[in-house]
Formats: C-alpha cells, structure tokens, sequence
C-alpha cells in the first residue's frame, strides 16, 4: 500500500514537470514569433514606403517671360449711333452695309411733344453757352487792351533816364524805392494775369457750348452719323417708337445703330504693383477673350498708367494695349486676358518652374544621380509661368527632380498608385534605391 503511495506521487510530480517544461516551451515560441514578426514588419514598412521621384531633363531652348493681367474691351471697330429723342421713325436713309460720311443722315424721327420739349430745351441750353461764350470773348478783349496799356505806361516809366542808367541798365537802388515805379510795375503784372485768367475762362464757355451742342444733336430729329465707316445694325424702321425715357434712365440715349471703321480693338487690362514696373509702352503682348475659344490675338501696349488707381486698399495700374488686327468678333466690353511679354531669351538651358528650390537665401536644384536626388547650387535667370532659365549649375541633359514623393512598396498592401494622375506629363518617376 505504502509503495502504491510512492508511485503515485511520482506519477503526479513528472506529470507537473512536463507541464512546466511545455509552458516554457510555447511561451518561447510565441516569444520567438512576436521577435520575427516585428522585424518582419519593419522589414516590410521600410520596404514599402519606398521614395518616387518625378523627374525632367534639363533643356536647351527658347524661354518666355512675361506678365498676366486680365481686363476689358474699351473700344473696338463699332461705335454707336444714338438719340435721345422720342416719337416715331419718320424715315430710314440707309441700309445695313453702307458706306457713309460723317455727319451723313441716319434717320428721321417725328418727334412727340416730349421729345419737342426736350429738343427746345436743348437748343435754349445751347444758345446761353454760346452767349456766354461771346462774352468771355467780349471780356477777354477788354483785359486784352488794359494790359497792353498798362505794359506800355510801366515800360515808358522804366525806361527813362530816372530809373535807367546811361548804358541803359537798370537802376535798382531807384527801382525798389521808388512806389510810382512799384505801383506802374503791379498794375501791369495785375492787368496781365487778369487776361491769362480769363483765357481759361473762354476755355470753359467753349467746352460748355460744344456740351450744350451735342445735347441738342442727341434730341433732334434728324440723326446722324459721328463718323465715317460702314453702317451695320440698324436697329429701327419706319414707324416704329422710340419710347420716351423714365425718369431714373432720363439721360440714357438710345442706340439706333452702329458704324464700323478701320480701327483695331483695344482693351484695357490692370495691372499689380508688383508687375507694372516691368511693362513698358511698344512691349509686344497676346490677348485671349473668355467669349472668343481657340483664338489668340497679338498686341502691343500703347499706355500705361503709372498712378494707379485705389480701390479697398488695392491698388491696381491700367494699361492700354492695341491689337494688331481688326477681327469681327471682338465687341466692346468682352473680358480679356493679356500676356505682356517683358522679355523672350534664345538657346538658353531651362528646367521646370517646380523644380528650383529657394532656402536660406541660395537657389538649388536636386539632381538625380545612381537614383539618388542631390542638391546643386545654380544661379537662374527670366522664368515663365512653366520654366526657369539656368545661368549656371547643370548641364544640359541632367536629370532634375521635380517632385519627390512615396509609394507602397510589394510588402504592404497596395492600392491604386497616387502617381497614376499625372500620365504622360512633362517628367517621369523613377522608383529610389
């Protein structure tokens, strides 16, 4: 019995022990496991993410510098033939396509009794400029006369043996003492600027009473034509109704038709403080319009406004560029685009815009080499809106780096590559070592 005991506690005691022995072993194990696992996914993740580098060549070729600034037609080959009377077409003297003179019979228009009204208004309003005129005229006569008869008595005074040495030099010690001499001298030179004064004065009567004419043209009968050219868009025929005007469009004038002429489009276009130093007048420039597809015009600037003009703290310079051909679709007001070109270089070497990198006051480029990007100093020149010119630094046919980003590599789970957008492109990836 004792001896059964015996066995039996040896039984228990190495059944413990291989227990024991096949814990140790599997907690190794998944020790061992866990160890491999994490290096494998380093392995793995260090692996995938593996750099890319979209690359371009350096180039030898012509590079473009210029400067964009988007504005509007201001005038074009049309000009408007308008009035602002009201009543009923009377008669239509010419056709769509007609040469005509200016100053040359439009229409005729019966007028109703505002129109009447508007039209005697006009003409009284015009008839007190010219008088007004006539007496600024009348006026500047009058202070024509007083200041040559004041000349004359001051240089009389002046020129006697009183005031005047015997070589005929002046005396100034009598001059200046003297307040017959101070008096004669102050009634000339006032008797003078009056009539300067008054030389503006006829200036003002006169843009006043070419006003006062043309408004009386605008409500007359009888419309004519501002100027020669040909005669389109006719937009009234006989008995038709120029309405008359409400009182908040009282002054609007009403367009009858247009005149075409030899004249090229020109545009205004604003540009930055920063841009405009660099524009000058007979810079050549090419223009786009948003309603105009698949055409581009060329130009040159004619003006620049160097001003400004401030608008909510921004100040913005207009330029005037002309184009250089008459085209049919450009109408007045369309919105433009202008590219002012500053300055065009041949046979230089150029690589994209993106790819030159600007850090602590040095301008570099990467450049690939055994897969490897490294940076290089270069001095560049005139850029485009795409390329930068290389004075010096690379050689032509270096590989550059445009872009460097990552991909997934085979040990991680892939998806649709983030390069694929970027199709033929100017450049080309290549996968880091």
């Amino acid at each position: 019995m004792a001896k059964t005991n015996s066995q039996s506690s040896n039984f228990v005691a190495k059944t413990k022990g291989f227990i024991t022995g096949r814990k140790k072993l599997a907690a190794i194990l998944i020790l061992i496991i866990v160890i491999l696992g994490f290096g494998l996914w380093r392995f793995l993740g260090d692996k995938g993410q593996q750099p890319q580098y979209q690359t371009a060549q350096v180039e030898r070729g012509t590079i473009v510098s210029s400067v964009s600034a988007s504005g509007q037609v201001i005038s074009s080959n049309l000009v408007n033939i308008t009035s602002s009377s009201t009543g009923i077409v009377k008669d239509v003297f010419v056709t769509d396509g007609e040469k005509i003179t200016s100053g040359q019979k439009i229409l005729e228009i019966t007028l109703d009794q505002a129109g009447q009204a508007k039209n005697a208004q006009a003409y009284s309003s015009y008839l007190q400029a010219k008088t007004n005129l006539d007496a600024a005229n009348a006026n500047a006569y009058s202070l024509r006369s007083k200041k040559d008869t004041a000349w004359k008595k001051f240089y009389d005074l002046a020129t006697n043996t009183q005031y005047q040495n015997s070589d005929e030099t002046p005396r100034e010690d009598m001059r200046n003492s003297s307040a017959e001499f101070q008096s004669d001298q102050a009634d000339w030179l006032a008797a003078e600027a009056k009539y300067k004064n008054q030389t503006a004065v006829i200036s003002q009567a006169q843009q006043a009473a070419s006003s006062a004419w043309l408004s009386y043209e605008q409500s007359s009968p009888i419309v004519t034509s501002p100027m020669s050219g040909t005669i389109d868009n006719i937009t009234y025929v006989p008995g038709m109704i120029l309405a008359q005007q409400t009182s908040t469009t009282n002054n609007a004038n009403q367009r009858v038709a247009v005149v075409k002429n030899e004249s090229t489009p020109i545009i205004s276009v604003n540009l930055s403080e920063i841009d405009v130093p660099k524009v000058k007048v007979n810079q050549k420039a090419t223009v786009t319009f948003d309603s105009i597809t698949d055409k581009t015009f060329t130009g040159k600037v004619i003006s620049v406004d160097r001003i400004g003009v401030t608008t909510s703290g921004v100040t913005s310079y207009p330029a005037v560029i002309q184009i250089d051909t008459d085209n049919q679709e450009i109408l007045p007001n369309m919105a433009a685009t202008a590219n002012v070109i500053i300055e065009t270089k041949d046979n230089v070497l150029s690589v994209p815009a993106s790819a030159i990198q600007n850090t602590t006051g040095q301008t570099t480029v990467n450049i690939l080499k055994n897969g490897q990007p490294q940076e290089v100093s270069v001095v560049t020149g005139i850029s485009s809106s795409a390329q930068t010119e290389i004075v010096s630094g690379l050689s032509e046919g270096e590989t550059v780096v445009v872009q460097t980003t990552t991909q997934q590599g085979q040990g991680s789970n892939q998806g649709t590559s983030p390069f694929s957008t970027f199709g033929g492109g100017g450049g080309r990836f290549i996968q880091g070592r």
